[in-house]
């Protein structure tokens, strides 16, 4: 979702609008990043993990989360003057992938967040937006008591292509997460450029 319009006092300043997903494994703190740096109230759609959840959902680790996204978490960022993020966090259960390509129709790029205690849980969004060719950034969410993995670390252990990049971050602070979302706008840039140059080449 790209949009452009003229200032409604009508000048000349163009607003950019751009779509961006935040992705990863069950209890990764989506919804917590999305919620922390949304300038507007966070749209979200969680419901309590019910009996019947719990038998195919893989909860290791997460013991104390009580909640689940069912359909996505919404936010909006201003990053500068004429440039916005919509913010668009998939749920992470394997059950509800169906939702995944439609969410990512005409998205600019997205965030995989990553905890190096189930570091696996993000295998299947890291494939998803390879296979698909969308540009994305692994962040790191830095949990309390885990351990600290350097971004190189990280990048060979998920086998990442050279260059993605990989962050570190606190889903829970609004400067982290910024950071985070800058660093992709920038990459996602990069490479959308690098392809137009290749297919006019």
């Amino acid at each position: 979702m790209v949009s452009e319009h003229s200032d409604a006092q009508g000048g000349d300043t163009a607003a950019l609008a751009l779509k961006i997903l935040v992705a990863g494994g069950f209890g990764v703190g989506k919804t917590t990043l999305v919620g922390a740096v949304s300038e507007i109230r966070p749209l979200r759609t969680e419901e309590l993990l019910s009996e019947a959840g719990q038998l195919v959902d893989d909860t290791d680790g997460v013991d104390q989360k009580v909640t689940t996204t069912v359909a996505m978490d919404f936010g909006r960022i201003t990053i500068r003057s004429g440039l916005s993020l919509y913010l668009f966090g998939t749920p992470g259960q394997d059950r509800f992938w169906f939702l995944w390509d439609e969410l990512s129709q005409g998205a600019l790029g997205a965030v995989v967040l990553a905890d190096t205690r189930r570091l696996e849980d993000c295998f299947p969004a890291v494939d998803y937006f390879e296979h698909r060719h969308i540009p994305f950034v692994v962040a790191v969410n830095c949990f309390s008591g885990a351990r600290r993995y350097g971004a190189q670390d990280v990048s060979r252990a998920l086998d990442l292509d050279r260059g993605t990049p990989v962050v570190l971050c606190d889903a829970r602070d609004r400067d982290s997460g910024k950071e985070v979302l800058i660093r992709l706008v920038e990459y996602a840039g990069r490479m959308h450029t690098a392809r137009l140059l290749d297919s006019v080449g």
